[in-house]
């Protein structure tokens, strides 16, 4: 999947801006906007939710595999 169509949600300058962001901060602002959409959407269901829900998934289990849990 092309990373343009996989972020047709973005702006310009989001994605720009999302190159200098730490992982943590990406997943933060991802929920965050996923909250707000699910809010305009009304939806879990609708497409740009899934979307960013799937993206956001992927963004956490980046981290988790960056930053393990200590046992």
């Amino acid at each position: 999947m092309d990373s343009d169509s996989s972020t047709s949600w973005l702006t310009n300058s989001e994605k720009a801006s999302s190159r200098n962001l730490s992982l943590e901060d990406e997943i933060h602002i991802l929920r965050s906007k996923m909250e707000r959409i699910f809010l305009e959407e009304k939806s879990f269901t609708s497409d740009i939710v899934i979307e960013i829900s799937s993206l956001l998934d992927l963004k956490i289990n980046e981290y988790m595999k960056t930053y393990p849990k200590k046992a």
